[in-house]
């Protein structure tokens, strides 16, 4: 049995990676800004029973010493760095605080961290290449990262930061680049789930059948995020990824308007309206994202098991169940 941290445990795939742990038999640890209770409402992911077996720590990843004293008094296995301000539009409105989240609260870890044992997983995101793949084509690990947004930005600053360490001898760390993905928890001001939350608020009789949508032309590879932690669990376990950058996605790309019209599908809904939605643009959209994750599975054998139907269905039940 080994010893995992998560930050950002109480967020979208903090909960599901918890699972993914625990289902394994390992000792999970999980750091909370604020002693809010919001740990309590996990319970939509990881029963009862498993939340009581996860130790919370409450610490604000911004203040230095906090962090330094949680790994003073305990020893893990490895950590997973999953914490972060995630929403690229609300990176464009304050991307300050943008930049403390993602880049203060990360080299503090790192700081803390170095010359430890302890092996460490950043999540960084598609989002650091920017708009090129409609010049390049596929975007493999070595594509330049030329991110388009402030959120890509700070988290491209701290993508080479964690391999510059690790290169340098001072952290075992390596790094996962996700792209779309969806699936129960995903926040509904993020695309695809705010599709799902005003469809299951339909299928409830709580909203007209008129749905608010942004940028559907734009094409994206979706997964789901139970797909996503299998991945970052299995590179975890393997030390050859030390220093090494890897995209975690699949290959099926669509316009977001087929995600929009499957969602519709499976509510059973007849004679949805989808009428756009001007707040739903973002400032500067990326038209295609198709990534490569060739090395994630020569390195590890991943590859995504979960349909994009289930994917789909899981999400729009979550939904429902949750507006009950």
């Amino acid at each position: 049995m080994s010893k995992y941290l998560i930050t950002g445990i109480t967020g979208f795939a903090g909960p599901h990676l918890a699972n993914l742990l625990l289902e394994e038999g390992h000792e999970v640890h999980g750091i909370v800004r604020t002693p809010n209770g919001r740990e309590l409402d996990l319970v939509d992911i990881i029963s009862v029973e498993n939340l009581e077996k996860i130790k919370f720590h409450h610490i604000d990843l911004k203040h230095y010493y906090g962090v330094k004293k949680l790994f003073d008094n305990y020893e893990f296995d490895g950590v997973f760095h999953l914490a972060a301000q995630s929403h690229p539009p609300t990176s464009f409105k304050d991307p300050v605080l943008t930049w403390e989240e993602n880049v203060n609260g990360t080299v503090n870890l790192i700081t803390a961290l170095e010359g430890s044992k302890t092996r460490f997983m950043f999540c960084s995101t598609s989002e650091v290449y920017g708009d090129t793949c409609k010049d390049v084509g596929l975007l493999k690990v070595d594509t330049p990262l030329i991110p388009s947004n402030p959120y890509g930005t700070s988290k491209a600053a701290m993508d080479m930061y964690v391999r510059e360490r690790s290169a340098n001898g001072y952290l075992d760390g390596f790094v996962t680049r996700a792209f779309s993905h969806t699936g129960p928890r995903r926040g509904k001001i993020f695309s695809i789930s705010s599709d799902a939350y005003q469809i299951a608020n339909m299928v409830l009789g709580r909203q007209e059948l008129v749905l608010k949508i942004g940028n559907l032309q734009t094409e994206r590879v979706v997964i789901d995020v139970r797909d996503c932690v299998n991945a970052y669990y299995k590179l975890m376990l393997n030390p050859e990824t030390k220093g090494m950058a890897f995209n975690v996605c699949g290959s099926d790309v669509h316009k977001m308007q087929h995600y929009t019209d499957l969602l519709i599908e499976k509510s059973g809904l007849k004679g949805v309206e989808q009428k756009i939605y001007e707040p739903y643009y973002r400032p500067i959209d990326i038209q295609v994202q198709i990534g490569d994750s060739s090395e994630l599975t020569n390195m590890t054998g991943w590859k995504p098991e979960i349909s994009l139907e289930q994917t789909m269905g899981d999400l729009l039940s979550y939904w429902v169940d949750k507006l009950k």
